[in-house]
C-alpha cells in the first residue's frame, strides 16, 4: 500500500511538473507574464523528466499510465487555476483513464 500511495504521488508530481513547465510559456506567448517565466518554466519541464525516470516500472508502462493521473490532474488544475469548474463527463473521462492506468499498473506481471 505504501508502494502505491508513493508511486500515486509520484504521478501527481510530475503531472504538476508538466502542466507548469507548459503553462507558464502558454502566458507568455499570450502575453500576459514577461519572458523571464521562461526560466522556471524549463526548470519545471528539466523536473518533469527527472521525476519520470523515478518510477519503477518500465518507462513506456509509466508514460501509459501516467497519462490517466495527467488527466485529472489537468482537470484540477484547470478548476483550481483557470477558475473553470469540470463538468460532469469531464470527470466521466477522467475515470476511465485513471481505470485504465489501474489496469496497467495493478495487473500482476510474469518476470520476462
Amino acid at each position: 500500500m505504501n508502494q502505491l500511495l508513493f508511486t500515486t504521488g509520484l504521478y501527481v508530481l510530475t503531472a504538476v511538473a508538466e502542466i507548469v513547465g507548459c503553462y507558464l510559456p502558454w502566458l507568455w506567448l499570450n502575453q500576459r507574464a514577461p519572458v523571464w517565466v521562461l526560466l522556471p518554466a524549463a526548470l519545471s519541464l528539466a523536473l518533469f523528466v527527472w521525476l519520470l525516470s523515478l518510477h519503477p516500472a518500465a518507462s513506456g508502462r509509466v508514460y501509459a499510465a501516467y497519462g490517466g493521473v495527467y488527466v485529472v490532474t489537468a482537470l484540477a488544475w484547470l478548476w483550481l487555476v483557470d477558475g473553470v469548474r469540470p463538468q460532469l463527463w469531464d470527470w466521466v473521462g477522467a475515470g476511465l483513464a485513471l481505470a485504465g492506468m489501474a489496469v496497467m499498473v495493478l495487473a500482476p506481471r510474469t518476470p520476462a
